[in-house]
């Protein structure tokens, strides 16, 4: 089973620095997820994936997944892992947010969810327990709870409701996770995930109820879908206070680089989000100065490297005119160099967050980086 050890706190926040360990290697915390919605982390080869981003655990999902290439081809081929050759942790989403985007196209039941397929319209249904059989088949390391994902803004009501079957949905998934087994020769580990949307009271009844459910570790869900930054943060603070401390925290598709570092300083130990791959290939790279549209003329002659700090990701050392040109000719090349130095920074600024932690400097560290990244060059 995944374990979880927590090395040490701020003192002056509540980051954490911890260690998660799977069949499939360790995952030091804080940490960054790369997504690869479809067995892929998009414009990027696993070689580079692997030696210059260099992530403990990316991230799969199984709506995507259970789709497109299909579950048949997932159990042929050995599960996920060997699918796309790739030997390290991965953490699937259930499929909930991805529901939840397909408002016009689903309906929503409390034996589950119908849905259409937006690839060829065919109709197709989700529930707790045929989510949790089509995870095992998939075989990540970190499997998530069924779940609805409430928009924003949302009704209280609404919310409530969603909320407490949510909760019903996590009691299914719990009993058909405990009557099944690992299809592959490694343990998979479930995760419950709190909603609630962002009322301070559900978000705390939710949190307690998920905290009770005993799971090795726990997530929140609901959020980064068009609330204030403010009232993100308010949610994570209360939650956190809520989630058990020896258990691993994961805020799912959160966020900009100050949103990870402000997330971080209230206790919060996993991310993922398509951020930093879907702006590199629209030409916005994450530096440690701040974001940089690397379309813009201003960039034609400036030789100088991406990051004013030297921190370079990739193989070779471009400059900033070369990456402009990549993109002005729509080369192929500019999207696979920008989204690999976006994953790159995100992978070094948690890292960083990790070693100021254990140092015991995070606080004044993740100030002066907020303000230093918090404008656009």
């Amino acid at each position: 089973m995944m374990t979880f050890e927590l090395l040490k706190t701020d003192s002056l926040s509540s980051a954490r620095a911890g260690l998660i360990t799977t069949d499939h290697g360790q995952i030091k915390t804080p940490i960054f997820m790369p997504v690869g919605t479809g067995a892929t982390v998009k414009t990027v080869h696993q070689r580079e994936l692997r030696n210059d981003i260099d992530p403990d655990v990316i991230l799969g999902n199984t709506y995507h997944l259970y789709l497109r290439p299909g579950i048949s081809i997932l159990e042929q081929a050995g599960g996920i892992h060997k699918f796309m050759g790739w030997d390290r942790n991965i953490l699937t989403d259930s499929g909930g947010y991805q529901v939840y985007s397909l408002s016009a196209n689903r309906k929503i039941k409390e034996e589950g969810v119908k849905f259409k397929s937006h690839i060829d319209g065919s109709y197709h249904v989700f529930t707790p327990e045929n989510v949790m059989d089509v995870q095992r088949q998939i075989g990540a390391d970190i499997i998530m709870a069924f779940d609805e994902c409430t928009p924003y803004p949302c009704d209280y009501n609404y919310a409530r409701r969603s909320m407490q079957m949510t909760h019903r949905w996590l009691d299914r998934c719990i009993t058909h996770f405990k009557k099944t087994q690992p299809i592959y020769d490694y343990s998979q580990t479930l995760f419950p995930i709190v909603q609630g949307s962002t009322y301070k009271d559900l978000r705390i009844q939710s949190a307690e109820y998920i905290a009770n459910s005993n799971a090795p570790g726990n997530a929140i869900g609901g959020l980064s879908v068009g609330e204030p930054a403010e009232e993100m943060y308010a949610m994570c603070e209360v939650v956190c206070e809520v989630l058990p401390e020896d258990k691993p925290r994961y805020l799912m598709g959160v966020g900009t680089p100050i949103n990870i570092l402000e997330n971080i300083a209230l206790g919060i130990d996993m991310f993922d989000c398509v951020m930093p791959t879907r702006n590199a290939r629209n030409g916005m790279l994450f530096t440690a100065h701040g974001t940089i549209n690397i379309k813009n003329k201003k960039w034609e002659d400036d030789f100088s490297e991406l990051d004013e700090m030297g921190l370079t990701f990739v193989d070779t050392e471009y400059s900033k005119a070369y990456l402009r040109h990549l993109f002005a000719s729509n080369e192929f090349l500019g999207r696979q160099i920008a989204t690999i130095h976006n994953l790159g920074f995100y992978m070094w600024l948690v890292r960083e967050a990790r070693k100021h932690i254990l140092d015991g400097d995070f606080k004044s560290w993740k100030d002066k980086m907020v303000k230093q990244m918090d404008k656009r060059l």
